[in-house]
């Protein structure tokens, strides 16, 4: 069967992998979508943590069960199928706790073990959801609008409260539109005015800042001096990550969703005066599965304008480059199959 497999930094490679065999307690899926993120865009440049080469990138998927044992979820044949790409253990204290999204021995497919870009992958059943109510493109988005939504959900946001979110790409995006679904005043942050306009439009965000032009300033007056009670930091930017500290109302948190390959530095005397709660947030839950699949299902979400770019399995590799420039305007790129 085909496959891309990211031989190291800024190289593809289109391969021949072995088709995976059924065993117990696992389904084959045929991969018909590959939604590209932040993941795949640093490991191709070389500034994904926990990351090795080579890897077969890709964990925002949907398909189609070709072939499954008997199953406690009902699943068969022919259903069509999201994937949680985070596979724990179980056992550790974080799974006991039920936070799987954070086991200590955590993979995540196309990070720490190879991934969905390939036409079939053998996927634990417990880690298969079943989507027939919705399109494949649909089922694709679940994983990324998943994360932004358990940062929502992880911050105990009520409704009412002003938010900030910085950062206006796909994760970003979907924590607006779950600090929205929640009932928050959300304001985007980003240095793109027309991302930002795209915030308004697709996640109805109720003001937005250009973090060019005195982005504290503009905070100040639109809080009437407050500052945002929450801070959700989606960047992935050492610098936005560290002036975050710097925005966040006084008895506020502050919510790393964006991860860096780097050390942050704070000062402590503000960050007591401020008793600031700092949290990061990792992945999602089912839970946060659950929750998304819902909010589209409802129509909620609006995936059709949220995907910006598509291509099929065989045209990616010579696309992938372009999805990194600015003006490309890529908000969420898809792969068919």
């Amino acid at each position: 069967m085909r496959g891309i497999v990211c031989e190291e930094v800024e190289k593809f490679k289109y391969i021949e992998l072995e088709e995976p065999v059924l065993t117990p307690g696992e389904a084959i899926v045929r991969i018909r979508r590959i939604g590209i993120c932040g993941t795949d865009l640093h490991a191709y440049k070389g500034n994904q943590p926990f990351f090795s080469y080579p890897r077969v990138l890709g964990h925002e998927l949907a398909g189609v069960i070709e072939s499954v044992g008997v199953n406690d979820a009902g699943l068969q044949v022919g259903d069509q199928v999201g994937i949680m790409p985070y596979m724990h253990c179980g056992s550790c204290i974080a799974c006991r706790n039920g936070k799987t999204n954070c086991c200590t021995s955590l993979q995540v497919l196309g990070v720490h073990s190879d991934g969905g870009m390939r036409e079939l992958l053998s996927v634990p059943v417990t880690h298969l959801i079943r989507t027939n109510e919705l399109t494949l493109d649909q089922t694709a988005v679940l994983e990324p609008l998943s994360i932004g939504a358990h940062a929502v959900r992880r911050s105990e946001l009520r409704a009412g409260e002003t938010v900030l979110v910085i950062g206006a790409g796909p994760i970003g995006l979907g924590v607006m539109a779950f600090a929205k679904h929640r009932g928050a005043q959300v304001i985007a942050m980003d240095i793109n005015d027309e991302r930002l306009a795209f915030c308004r439009q697709w996640a109805g965000v109720d003001h937005t800042v250009n973090a060019l032009n005195g982005p504290k300033e503009q905070l100040a007056a639109l809080t009437n001096g407050d500052f945002p009670t929450i801070v959700f930091d989606a960047t992935g930017n050492l610098r936005s990550m560290t002036d975050s500290f710097g925005l966040v109302a006084h008895g506020g948190k502050l919510v790393y969703v964006g991860l860096v390959k780097a050390d942050i530095s704070f000062n402590d005397p503000e960050f007591h005066k401020h008793e600031l709660t700092l949290l990061s947030s990792r992945n999602a839950t089912r839970e946060d599965f659950d929750n998304v699949m819902e909010a589209v299902r409802g129509g909620s979400i609006d995936v059709n304008s949220y995907i910006t770019h598509r291509v099929p399995f065989g045209q990616m590799i010579e696309h992938f480059d372009s999805w990194l420039q600015p003006e490309s305007k890529v908000i969420k790129a898809m792969v068919e199959l």
